[in-house]
């Protein structure tokens, strides 16, 4: 395994805002490409507020959604409505191998930052583009979100609600970090084009179409003609063997059987109901489907009769498949997570390391670079523009026309939230 990061040299801007097209430049950043992350004047990016927002928990010290995803960028400021701020926008342009945006479309067109206004200024320019409905249709222009575009348009969430229930909320940026990952996936084809044809590209990822692939099972099922699956009653489900289960402390179970006919008899035996292995009830697939009300009420006395530790040494005993609902706060400190690195250290330099989520992609053969922490609004503006070829004069010039603000001392811990500058939208 070589020491060189794998994306060392590769340049990114990021012109993207909230969750999406930020968090595939993340991805693109832990394996070691350069990030600059251009951000209105003042106010940044939006979700810079995020953890301010209720009903988020309150983290003392921390602007826990921004550092998730946008460690290891660097910040300028740039106000892109303002015409002397297109000279750095086109310098960052040459200098980029990777654009990313979410811009809607007429704003696009109207500061000028559309594939076709961009491409010219570099023939090797790879444009990463996310939608919330797409590039066409009469939904293009709408704003998009993964609770709106990804989770309820997509019929995610009608499907996984329970019948007779109100539709659930989605865990915030969840159809935003599936995205991100697919967008990055798309980056990462163009590139591999790129090294066959020498020219760039524009990759395009949306989160409607994103929830339609999750979807994807239940969705190709009504394309092909079967009937709609309604919400889950879990009294009486499809499938009583793949079902949650409430247990006595009130935690939760979920059943999920790979080979019924194998653990079913070894299950009804390991829970105290031999007799049940025996029922013609029980007996083969289509029975169980057919009496899957009365399986899940044998089944729904039996677990609240004793405790999940309990349940989870005889259910391992038994080794049949299940799963323990967590919350989160045992995902915090569950040992896979740790194990498998997907929870790794903020190099920080403090005397105890933060912890964030690493991108699920990951090679071998090839290492990560350290979680830096994310960068303050503007920390690197006048780096970048000196790496960008502006002098002095040149730097005051833009300050004097509105194109960044005036200097501001950098800060001491970018990881303090006072030093994150969050704002309001």
């Amino acid at each position: 395994m070589e020491n060189t990061p794998l994306l060392e040299g590769v340049h990114v801007v990021d012109l993207a805002s909230f969750i999406a097209g930020p968090a595939a430049a993340t991805v693109l950043g832990d394996f070691g490409a350069d990030i600059v992350k251009v951000e209105p004047p003042r106010t940044g990016d939006t979700y810079r507020a995020f953890s301010r927002l209720p009903p988020n928990p309150k983290v003392e010290g921390a602007n826990y959604a921004w550092q998730l995803t946008n460690r290891n960028k660097r910040s300028i400021e740039l106000n892109l409505k303002c015409p002397d701020a297109r000279a750095v926008l086109e310098r960052l342009v040459r200098w980029a191998d990777v654009v990313v945006t979410n811009f809607p479309p007429p704003t696009r067109a109207k500061l000028g930052l559309e594939y076709a206004d961009l491409a010219p200024l570099n023939p090797r320019l790879i444009y990463a583009d996310v939608t919330g409905f797409g590039e066409s249709g009469p939904d293009a222009h709408l704003p998009g979100f993964d609770a709106t575009a990804y989770w309820a348009r997509t019929g995610l969430m009608d499907v996984t609600r329970q019948r007779d229930t109100p539709p659930g909320i989605n865990v915030p940026g969840s159809g935003d970090h599936a995205t991100a990952v697919s967008l990055y996936a798309g980056i990462m084809t163009a590139l591999y084009r790129r090294e066959k044809t020498g020219q760039g590209a524009h990759v395009t990822a949306s989160l409607i179409a994103e929830g339609a692939w999750a979807a994807g099972v239940w969705l190709q099922a009504v394309l092909a003609g079967a009937q709609n699956p309604r919400p889950v009653d879990r009294l009486n489900p499809p499938n009583a063997l793949a079902n949650a289960y409430r247990t006595a402390d009130d935690r939760w179970l979920l059943l999920a059987f790979v080979n019924e006919d194998k653990q079913v008899p070894l299950f009804l035996r390991a829970i105290g109901h031999p007799e049940a292995a025996e029922n013609p009830h029980y007996a083969n697939t289509a029975s169980r489907r057919a009496h899957a009300a009365e399986i899940a009420a044998l089944l729904d006395k039996t677990f609240a009769t004793h405790p999940l530790a309990d349940w989870r040494q005889v259910l391992d005993a038994a080794d049949v498949t299940y799963g323990v609902v967590q919350t989160l706060e045992e995902c915090a400190e569950d040992p896979q997570l740790l194990a498998n690195q997907i929870l790794v250290p903020i190099d920080d330099s403090s005397a105890k390391p933060h912890l964030t989520i690493d991108s699920p992609v990951r090679l071998d053969q090839e290492r990560k670079v350290s979680p830096r922490p994310a960068p303050d609004l503007g920390e690197h503006t006048e780096s970048i523009l000196r790496e960008l070829g502006f002098d002095a004069a040149g730097i005051d010039n833009l300050r004097g026309a509105g194109a960044i603000p005036p200097h501001h001392c950098e800060p001491d811990n970018p990881l303090t939230e006072p030093t994150m500058r969050t704002h309001t939208t």
